[in-house]
């Protein structure tokens, strides 16, 4: 190659990066979107709120990357038959590009579906975290409070519910996280005369999370209610709407930034019959073998 290309292809590469610092500084000096008030917060997180702490913690950290929940959500849905425990090895070899916080919801696909079929609300989620996390934190305690009071949350044989001053929601199993599913315009109001209050939460079907996925931080995420802290992979998640768009949380994890190649496992979508068994708590019946 000659001098006189050589030269060209480092300034064009340095324009390149000093357009996307340039870039990443204006979108770190957007103003602060206006504040949501306490009403609108809670019915931003009443979708979410009885979610178990560990569930709950990866869905706000994702909601924050919103833009990329969509793509994610097809990805997990079309490899759903993928087990947990092979899982994270199809990742890798498909080079899954999204931000690990992101990659931690792939083996809840419902999760994802539900956040991707309302990107509006995943937006406003993701912009209320970063820019008033300690308010929804407060949101999702006072919800949690109306649905344990009115005697719809309690302690099942799926997870456990505190009673002291901050209402935690904890697997019995670490290693198994279930998804509640539930209506918001019930579980929040008082319950009518007659109305079976045990019948209102209903517990999805168990996702067993083994030691592979230790490097998304499921095992060692965690609330600190009280000082308005989310622990993820053990180390404080600190994105902010000041620092978004550059900074890194420390998993053991990196999302994959190149070129990615053909991926190796063919998609295949959930049927209607596997999504109402997820919904409805039964074991998965996968109807298409590989």
């Amino acid at each position: 190659m000659n001098t006189g290309a050589w030269t060209f292809r480092r300034v064009a590469f340095a324009c390149v990066c000093v357009a996307a610092a340039w870039a990443a500084a204006l979108k770190a000096q957007a103003p602060l979107p206006h504040p949501y008030p306490p009403t609108e917060l809670e019915r931003i997180v009443t979708p979410i709120a009885l979610y178990p702490d560990p569930l709950l913690a990866q869905v706000l950290t994702a909601a924050t990357f919103a833009d990329e929940i969509p793509d994610a959500a097809r990805w997990a849905d079309e490899h759903h038959y993928l087990s947990p425990d092979v899982l994270p090895a199809a990742m890798a070899e498909d080079h899954v590009p999204w931000d690990p916080s992101v990659q931690a919801l792939l083996p809840f696909p419902s999760v994802l579906e539900m956040m991707s079929s309302d990107p509006a609300w995943t937006q406003e989620l993701g912009t209320a975290v970063l820019a008033q996390r300690a308010d929804v934190m407060d949101a999702v305690q006072r919800m949690r409070q109306k649905a344990r009071d009115f005697g719809y949350l309690r302690s099942t044989s799926a997870f456990t519910v505190s009673s002291g001053p901050y209402v935690e929601i904890l697997p019995v199993n670490p290693g198994v996280i279930v998804v509640p599913y539930y209506d918001p315009a019930v579980v929040f109001v008082a319950p009518r005369p007659g109305f079976v209050i045990s019948g209102a939460i209903h517990i999805g079907f168990g996702v067993r999370l083994g030691v592979a996925f230790a490097p998304w931080g499921w095992g060692s995420t965690r609330f600190g209610w009280g000082e308005h802290v989310i622990i993820v992979n053990n180390a404080r998640w600190d994105r902010t709407w000041a620092n978004r768009a550059v900074y890194v949380h420390p998993y053991a994890v990196r999302r994959y930034t190149g070129p990615r190649p053909s991926e190796r496992h063919g998609p295949i979508g959930r049927s209607p019959r596997e999504r109402e068994d997820e919904r409805n708590g039964r074991p998965r019946r996968e109807e298409h073998r590989r």
